[in-house]
C-alpha cells in the first residue's frame, strides 16, 4: 500500500507530505487546496506525462515522492532493471525542472520513466480527472476481467512461447539459407584445412619449449654437465666435501649423540645431492641437437600459427572453429530432415496455442457476461442510468498471438437511454468514469471474496472527485461501495460529499493559508474529533453549527 506522498513545489504546492493508512482514506478541504493536485502527483510517479508548468511559480524544480509497501513483483521489476532493493519499501522520487527536463530515482537510484510504468500496475491504479482513460486501457480491462473470472493465462502463454520458439528457429534457417549455401564452398576448405592439421589443444605451448631446447642445445649440455662436474664427479665435487664431512660427523657421534642428528641430516642431503647430480646428467645426455627436429618444430609452429591468425587466438580455439564448421555443413547437408522437423514443431505448436487461445476465449466470454451484469448493477447504483456490455472478440491471425491470448476485451456504455453502446473513452466522462471505475472494481472483489479463488490485488486504488454530480442516497451508495472495496486493499478517495467522507477509515483533510504573500498548503491527519468538525464543515459551509456537528456525529456513526 501507499505509505507516504510528498510534494515540493509542486502547482500551489509548497511543502506536503501524506501519510496513508490501509483501508479507505479521504481527503477532502475547501476547493482549490490541492486535493485534486495530490492525485495527479501520484500519477506522475506512477509514470505520467510531466510538464515545466507544474512548477512551483518562482521554483527550479518540483519534486513529487512517495513510500509505497514493496511486493514480489514489484522486486522483480527492481531486479530485472538493475536497482537494489531498500528491504520492505520501495521509493519513487520524480523532479522537473523549470526547463522542462527532469529526472526519476527509485530507492535512491537513477531510473527511468519505463521503469516507473512497468512498476505502477503492481502499486498503484490512479483514476485522476487527468488520468483515468490513459490508465484504464484495453489490457487493463483485460486484466480485470481475467481477475473476476479468476481465468489464468499460463497454460496460453506456455504455449506461445513455445509457438514462438519454433516460429523463430524456422525463420532463423529460411532466412539463412541462401547465405549458408554461398558459403558451403568455403566451410568445407576450413574443415579441410583444420582436419589434416590434426591439432592437439595446449601442442604450441609444448612445442615452444622444445624449440628453446634445441635451439640452446650446446648450452643446455655445457649448463648441465657443469653443474653435474661441481656437485658429484669433480675433484672439488660438493657430493666429495659431503662425504667426507660426513666420516667426521660420524666419528663425532660415536662418542657425542648430539651429533647423530646432524649425521642423519647430511646423509639425507648427500642423497638429495645425488639424485639432482643423476637428473643433470640425464637432463644432458637427452639433449639432441638435431636441426632436423627444429626445423620440423619450426614448420609445424609456423602452421599453427597461420591457423591461429584465421581462426582462433589459442588451439583449443581453431579446434572449437573447425567443429562449428562441421556442425554448419552437417546443418546443410541435413537441411530437408531439419526443416521437415521445424515445420512440424511449428505446426504442432500452433495447434497447441490454438487451443489454449480458444479455451481461454470461452471462459472470458462467460466472464463477461457475468461482469457485465453485475458491474450494470453497481453503476446505476450509483446515481447513473446505464447500459453496461463487455466485448470479448477473438482475432485468430497469428500477427494478433500474444502471451495473454488472443482476445481483444472492449468495456461498452451508454450513459442514455437511447444511445448506442460505445467504448468507455468516448462517451464517459470524467466523474462518470471514476464511478464506473469503483463499481467495476467492487463487482471484481466482492465475487473474488466470494468465490476465494483469488486474493485481493496489493496495489492502490486512487479515485479522484468520484462525487461529481451525486448527491444525497447516491452519494451515500458510494460510499458504501468505497467501504466495501477498502476491504480488501487500500483506497484512496477524493470528495466533496460529507455522505462519503462519513465512511473514511482514516480522513485527511487539505488545507492551505497565506503566509509572507504566498500561498501554503498543508495536509492533516484528522482525530475524532477533527473529523466530526470536518463533516459538518461540509454539512453547513464556513460556518458550523451544533446541529450540523450532531447531524455530523450520527452519519459517521451510522457508517460504522
Amino acid at each position: 500500500m501507499l505509505v507516504e506522498l510528498r510534494a515540493e513545489n509542486y502547482a500551489v504546492i509548497d511543502h506536503a507530505i501524506a501519510t496513508f493508512g490501509s483501508g479507505l482514506n479521504l481527503l477532502t478541504g475547501e476547493t482549490g487546496a490541492g486535493k485534486s493536485i495530490l492525485v495527479d502527483a501520484l500519477a506522475l510517479l506512477m509514470g505520467g506525462k510531466s510538464s515545466a508548468e507544474v512548477v512551483r511559480h518562482g521554483a527550479d524544480k518540483a519534486v513529487v515522492a512517495c513510500v509505497f509497501e514493496s511486493t514480489p513483483t514489484a522486486e522483480t521489476v527492481l531486479e530485472d532493471n538493475g536497482i537494489d532493493s531498500e528491504g520492505t519499501e520501495i521509493i519513487l522520487r520524480r523532479e522537473i525542472l523549470s526547463t522542462g527536463k527532469g529526472r526519476v530515482f527509485i530507492n535512491n537510484q537513477p531510473a527511468t520513466v519505463a521503469v516507473l510504468r512497468q512498476l505502477a500496475p503492481e502499486l498503484a491504479l490512479v483514476h485522476a480527472q487527468t488520468e483515468t482513460l490513459s490508465s484504464f486501457d484495453q489490457n487493463q480491462q483485460r486484466i480485470l476481467l481475467d481477475r473476476f473470472g479468476a481465468i489464468s493465462t499460463d497454460a496460453v502463454s506456455a504455449a506461445h512461447s513455445q509457438w514462438r520458439n519454433a516460429q523463430s528457429k524456422l525463420e532463423d534457417l529460411l532466412q539463412g539459407e541462401q547465405d549458408r549455401l554461398r558459403m558451403v564452398d568455403l566451410w568445407a576448405y576450413q574443415r579441410k584445412e583444420i582436419d589434416s592439421a590434426q591439432l592437439k589443444t595446449g601442442e604450441d605451448e609444448d612445442l615452444e619449449t622444445e624449440k628453446r631446447v634445441l635451439a640452446n642445445a650446446e648450452k643446455l649440455y655445457a649448463a648441465a654437465m657443469g653443474a653435474y662436474d661441481q656437485l658429484y664427479e669433480g675433484s672439488a665435487s660438493a657430493e666429495g666435501s659431503l662425504r667426507a664431512a660426513l666420516r667426521f660427523v660420524d666419528e663425532l657421534a660415536r662418542y657425542d649423540a648430539r651429533f647423530v642428528d646432524f649425521a642423519q641430516q647430511l646423509a639425507s642431503a648427500r642423497a638429495v645431492l645425488g639424485d639432482a647430480s643423476a637428473s643433470l646428467r640425464d637432463y644432458a645426455e637427452k639433449i639432441n641437437a638435431s636441426p632436423e627436429r627444429l626445423s620440423e618444430i619450426e614448420d609445424r609452429l609456423a602452421l599453427l600459427d597461420r591457423l591461429k591468425r584465421k581462426y582462433g587466438p589459442t588451439v583449443a580455439d581453431v579446434i572449437a572453429f573447425g567443429e562449428d564448421v562441421s556442425r554448419k555443413l552437417a546443418e546443410v547437408e541435413d537441411r530437408d530432415e531439419i526443416l521437415k522437423a521445424l515445420r512440424a514443431a511449428v505446426t504442432e505448436s500452433a495447434a497447441a496455442y490454438k487451443k489454449a487461445a480458444a479455451t481461454v476465449f470461452t471462459e472470458r466470454k462467460t466472464a463477461a457476461t457475468k461482469l457485465a451484469k453485475l458491474a450494470e448493477a453497481q453503476i446505476n447504483a450509483l446515481a447513473m442510468k446505464v447500459r453496461f456490455q463487455i466485448d470479448v472478440t477473438p482475432s485468430e491471425q497469428e500477427a494478433n498471438w500474444t502471451a495473454h491470448g488472443w482476445d481483444e476485451v472492449k468495456y461498452l456504455i451508454s450513459t442514455n437511454p437511447g444511445e448506442p453502446l460505445k467504448a468507455l473513452h468516448e462517451i464517459a466522462s470524467g466523474g462518470e468514469m471514476s464511478r464506473v471505475m469503483l463499481a467495476l472494481k467492487v463487482a471484481v472483489e466482492e465475487s473474488s471474496s466470494k468465490s476465494r479463488k483469488n486474493n485481493p490485488t496489493p496495489r492502490t486504488l486512487v479515485f479522484d472527485e468520484i462525487d461529481i454530480g451525486i448527491g444525497g442516497r447516491a452519494a451515500e451508495a458510494v460510499g458504501q461501495k468505497l467501504k466495501a472495496l477498502a476491504r480488501g486493499q487500500q483506497v484512496l478517495c477524493v470528495t466533496h460529499l460529507p455522505q462519503i467522507a462519513a465512511f473514511a477509515g482514516q480522513h485527511l483533510v487539505v488545507e492551505k493559508r497565506e503566509d509572507h504573500g504566498r500561498t501554503k498548503t498543508q495536509i492533516r491527519v484528522l482525530d475524532d474529533r477533527a473529523r466530526t468538525h470536518e463533516v459538518a464543515r461540509m454539512l453547513s459551509g464556513a460556518k458550523v453549527t451544533d446541529t450540523s456537528l450532531q447531524h455530523a456525529a450520527q452519519m459517521i456513526a451510522a457508517s460504522r
